[in-house]
């Protein structure tokens, strides 16, 4: 299928073996990760141009368009592009729960590492929460 995809922003995309590339649904305003999938360029080009968040299925080998048949909705506010091509974020306006099991993110249920207040924060750059040089206590 040809793509109405802008030219420019096709040429900046580094896809999978399938031609997909990974898109993070974040919500507006609070940044919350809501859900990942996955987007060829046509749904990029829709996604772009309606202002709805439309994925392509792998399992189901087509388009969705998020909450066509939920209810469960994405308004798209932005779309952005990573530095190396290969992942896109998607920020949305949220109407309902974002993962398929129900729940308000597909990021509930499974905390593999938790925040640590005992040990303190410190951001890469050796900064703590406060900007200080050390751990926040």
């Amino acid at each position: 299928m040809h793509s109405a995809l802008d030219p420019a922003i096709a040429a900046r995309l580094k896809r999978d073996a399938d031609g997909l590339v990974c898109a993070v649904a974040q919500q507006h305003g609070t940044g919350e990760v809501l859900m990942v999938a996955w987007m060829d360029d046509e749904a990029l080009h829709r996604t772009l141009t309606t202002r709805r968040a439309t994925y392509w299925s792998r399992s189901r080998g087509e388009y969705w368009v998020k909450g066509e048949t939920s209810g469960h909705a994405q308004a798209v506010h932005e779309v952005r592009l990573d530095c190396d091509g290969d992942a896109i974020v998607v920020v949305v306006d949220q109407t309902g729960p974002a993962c398929h099991t129900g729940t308000r993110t597909c990021f509930d249920d499974d905390v593999l590492l938790a925040p640590s207040y005992e040990s303190g924060f410190v951001d890469p750059r050796g900064r703590g929460q406060d900007g200080s040089s050390g751990p926040v206590r």
